[in-house]
């Protein structure tokens, strides 16, 4: 579903002197430390507004991993399309499943083949830590370990790097997140679809939703990241 991965020590080591210096790091310290929304646009927003084939209604989630984009069909022959980060090769599927479960500020648990291929992985992540895998929303996708969700690694959206799961960039996933109600149609597929950019003009979400705006962190410290996690990824 996530990557395996270790937060370099040199990282580890700024947090710890930025710590030493002016205190416990708070999540918006931690953002910039690791590019988290930060500055630098490699957590921006992708999206788009596209043509896309008639056939699909309104109101679907179209996954394509050849062209590594997401689309929300909006309206019949337009969709919002998303840059997505996919599958690594040896975890690829594809297939038709409904959106079970929506969550924000999900916390994050490693699954078994995860835990068997990375056993320095943290058991648990809280949620709306900033260095959450999940990051700020997660869509669930049927009884599957299989998510649409956000990431504290935006600089691997556009590449194949999860063991499965869809990764958004948090200010896109937050874009989506209120056009998707618990059923809706996801399907995940290798096929490439031509679309044109129509407009990158704002799209209003479905009536009734709320605008959400940012990334919104629980007030948290990093002290609160259990210990098993930070030793193995300061190691």
């Amino acid at each position: 579903m996530m990557r395996t991965f270790a937060v370099p020590a040199l990282l580890w080591g700024l947090a710890t002197v930025w710590a030493g210096l002016f205190g416990a790091i708070q999540p918006a310290t931690a953002q910039l430390l690791w590019d988290w929304d930060g500055e630098r646009k490699t957590d921006g927003s992708g999206r788009r507004v596209v043509s896309f084939d008639e056939k699909y209604t309104p109101g679907q989630i179209i996954v394509s991993f050849t062209d590594r984009n997401l689309y929300f069909i909006h309206e019949r022959g337009k969709a919002l399309s998303y840059p997505v980060a996919t599958p690594r090769e040896e975890d690829r599927w594809q297939g038709v499943t409904t959106v079970t479960e929506k969550r924000e500020n999900p916390a994050w648990r490693p699954t078994p083949s995860m835990l068997k291929e990375n056993p320095r992985l943290p058991s648990w992540v809280p949620g709306g830590h900033p260095m959450n895998p999940l990051g700020v929303r997660a869509l669930y996708l049927g009884s599957s370990f299989y998510r649409i969700h956000g990431t504290d690694a935006p600089w691997t959206i556009g590449t194949a790097a999860s063991k499965g799961c869809i990764r958004m960039y948090n200010k896109d996933v937050l874009d989506l997140y209120p056009r998707v109600p618990r059923g809706t149609r996801v399907t995940v597929t290798w096929e490439r679809f031509r679309s044109e950019e129509i407009s990158q003009s704002p799209v209003a979400t479905r009536r009734g939703s709320r605008s959400l705006g940012g990334p919104r962190l629980r007030n948290m410290q990093s002290n609160e990241l259990p210990r098993q996690a930070i030793e193995s990824w300061a190691n």
